[in-house]
């Protein structure tokens, strides 16, 4: 099966090809013998026929830092009639633009599939979705309100606060039991994010790190345990946090299998879900997920082409 790829992501020009999972996917998929453009959702144009355009470029891909893309020529294509499979792969944040692109890859889901599927993605930002699995999650308070946290913080000590729509373990901050800051930082987040907020408990087993589990199709493919910096709480790569090896407790597991079979019906094929302590899920990443680079490290897995083998299935399946 040979099929035409679309990506859109940020520009590949900028990806770090060492861990970055969207690199990855697209090589995997050269490998595969596919086709890959890629695209930015900037370029989408629905025109008057209730046609889907992007101006996509072609790209060959190589494992060599700095000379790692080809690019050919844009070329304007209907991602309807003339693409297989679109990876909805640019970063956060989850904003009105984002949220507009997935109405609009909504209109080619029955020519071309979609992942994540953009229907799905829209209605399961990363700590909104979570909320339907709070018997795993450590107390958690949504709101704008510093005297609601105030009652929380009367019950749990410190917390961490969090934008909800927030990535990459960008804006979290850590209020002490005493609450000191509380209101001037509450005025920042009110000011800038229009959303309530997420407060949890501050959690000290994030020193012992945070578990990133990658599920395919609502399996288990891998995971990685992610360390801290020295002195931060964050454990987010992206923040300079370190990976190792790890494995699945039994709570993990049952997370995992409680939530499997609705992310496979849900058409959220790539899932990243986050576990501190080995017990507390705190967020499910839907929108570009990361982490399969490191977790192939460690295991000497092969789950871009997992993924891969469960598109090609989904598409075949569409065919049939």
């Amino acid at each position: 099966m040979s099929l035409r790829i679309a990506v859109q992501m940020d520009p590949i020009e900028t990806v770090n090809i060492a861990g970055d999972s969207s690199f990855a996917l697209m090589i995997a998929a050269q490998e595969r013998g596919h086709e890959v453009f890629e695209y930015h959702v900037e370029s989408l144009t629905l025109d008057a026929d209730d046609r889907l355009f992007a101006q996509c470029h072609p790209v060959k891909l190589q494992r060599v830092v700095g000379d790692h893309v080809e690019k050919g020529e844009a070329q304007r294509l209907d991602l309807g009639r003339d693409i297989d499979v679109v990876l909805m792969r640019q970063d956060p944040p989850f904003h009105m633009g984002y949220i507009t692109a997935t109405h609009l890859l909504d209109r080619i889901r029955d020519e071309t599939l979609v992942v994540n599927d953009p229907e799905s993605v829209r209605n399961a930002p990363e700590k909104v979705m979570v909320l339907d699995y709070r018997r795993f999650m450590p107390p958690t308070l949504v709101t704008r309100s510093v005297d609601e946290v105030r009652r929380f913080m009367a019950e749990h000590g410190a917390v961490v606060v969090k934008p909800i729509h927030g990535n990459g373990g960008k804006a979290i901050f850590r209020v002490p039991a005493d609450g000191d800051n509380l209101t001037a930082l509450f005025e920042v987040f009110n000011q800038t994010w229009p959303e309530p907020h997420m407060v949890q408990p501050f959690l000290p087993e994030v020193a012992e790190g945070d578990k990133r589990i990658v599920l395919v199709d609502g399996e288990v493919a891998g995971a990685i345990n992610r360390i801290p910096g020295e002195g931060e709480f964050r454990s987010n790569l992206a923040m300079g946090g370190s990976a190792e090896a790890t494995e699945l407790t039994e709570r993990e597991q049952e997370i995992c299998d409680a939530m499997g079979p609705e992310l496979k019906r849900l058409g959220l094929t790539f899932v990243g879900i986050d576990v501190i302590g080995g017990k507390y899920l705190t967020e499910i990443n839907v929108t570009s997920p990361t982490g399969i680079v490191a977790i192939d490290k460690f295991n000497g897995t092969d789950t871009a082409g997992m993924i891969w083998q469960a598109i090609e299935a989904r598409v075949a399946a569409r065919g049939a």
